[in-house]
């Protein structure tokens, strides 16, 4: 499997801010080519390179007022082998966080799914999330979560991934949220998806059926979308004007819900 991928996007920097970029695919993809360029007013922008939970890269660097864009592309071939799992993040992904509000859900999520478990929760979760939300661009807020979204019934790929998140971790499933590259996907854009823990190992959840799992390409993994932003800045005022995403797969696979499929 050869996926190639790409992220571009142009900003305005009135005030001098840092910024953390989280584009680049994860630590451990077999990387055949990858380009990573960062401009002020065209000039070069050399960033620290900061490694995150997970194998994610993060892009870190101080930029002074003015015009900013940031380039990246990669080619991956084959697929990675799953990292070890740590017996930390069994714990830590059981726990509510900021936009998974599995104690509050816990209710909700035993009167829907009690008794099941392993691959046939999952699928159960996905298909129920799957079918009680909409898919509505723009229809949520940055700072809804799961409670939320399951209030208002539509929402975006965060919002799905938030609600499979929380119904999973209230039933004492480890859960986490991936952010990647979709192939497949349409309208193009970074996408998030869940993974959960079963049969000893993490598995993809995409409740929204937009691309196939199989090529989903891994940049940042935590517990929500508050640890899998692709673009932070702190200290300073950036305005994002433009955003590209490609991601592109040399044989587009076909899905079924029933399996079990994991990054790589």
């Amino acid at each position: 499997m050869k996926r190639t991928v790409t992220a571009s996007l142009d900003a305005t920097v009135d005030k001098g801010t840092t910024v953390v970029f989280s584009i680049a695919v994860a630590e451990g993809a077999a990387l055949e080519h990858e380009i990573a360029e960062f401009r002020i007013d065209g000039a070069a922008v050399a960033p620290e390179l900061v490694l995150d939970a997970h194998g994610t890269r993060l892009h870190r660097f101080d930029v002074p007022p003015g015009r900013f864009t940031a380039r990246y592309e990669a080619v991956t071939v084959g697929r990675s082998d799953p990292a070890p799992v740590e017996q930390v993040d069994l714990i830590r992904y059981l726990r509510p966080s900021r936009y998974c509000e599995s104690d509050t859900l816990l209710p909700t999520a035993v009167a829907e799914f009690s008794g099941l478990e392993g691959r046939a929760l999952l699928e159960a979760v996905s298909s129920w999330v799957g079918s009680e939300l909409s898919y509505v661009p723009g229809s949520s807020a940055p700072t809804d979560g799961a409670v939320q979204t399951l209030l208002l019934r539509q929402g975006v790929c965060r919002d799905y991934a938030h609600l499979v998140i929380a119904l999973l971790r209230a039933l004492d499933v480890p859960a986490r949220l991936a952010a990647v590259y979709a192939p497949g996907l349409s309208p193009m854009d970074f996408h998030a998806v869940a993974e959960a823990y079963v049969e000893d190992a993490w598995h993809v959840v995409d409740a929204t059926l937009l691309a196939p799992r199989q090529s989903l390409l891994r940049i940042a993994t935590g517990r929500d979308a508050a640890d899998t932003a692709f673009l932070t800045n702190h200290g300073g005022l950036l305005t994002l004007d433009r955003l590209e995403v490609t991601a592109i797969v040399d044989e587009l696979p076909l899905d079924d819900i029933a399996e079990l499929v994991q990054l790589g």
